[in-house]
């Protein structure tokens, strides 16, 4: 009876390292066509633009002077007003 090859530990590690990086590639791949879509451009009100533009004039003004230590803003309220708050969040998170 022959007696079977053994495989030196070279062969082993390398064996071990190339399934290390086909792994790692099939991962990246797959990470990177399972990418969400981006979101489609909402539609904003002319009164929402024209207080995020207000804001960031302000934003614009005060970041010389004040650093980056962080702002509260407030939104306008009125009774016909439409609420601007998840556009001025989208500002404020696309801001930083």
């Amino acid at each position: 009876m022959s007696k079977p090859r053994q495989t030196s530990r070279r062969t082993w590690v390398a064996a071990w390292a190339v399934l290390c990086v086909v792994g790692l590639v099939g991962t990246a791949g797959l990470k990177a066509s399972s990418a969400p879509d981006p979101q489609p451009n909402k539609h904003v009100s002319a009164e929402c633009r024209d207080l995020i533009a207000d804001i960031k004039t302000q934003l614009d003004k005060a970041r010389p002077e004040a650093g980056n230590d962080g702002i509260l803003a407030f939104s306008r309220q009125q009774h016909s007003a439409e609420d601007c708050s998840n556009e001025l969040r989208d500002f404020f998170r696309n801001d930083r």
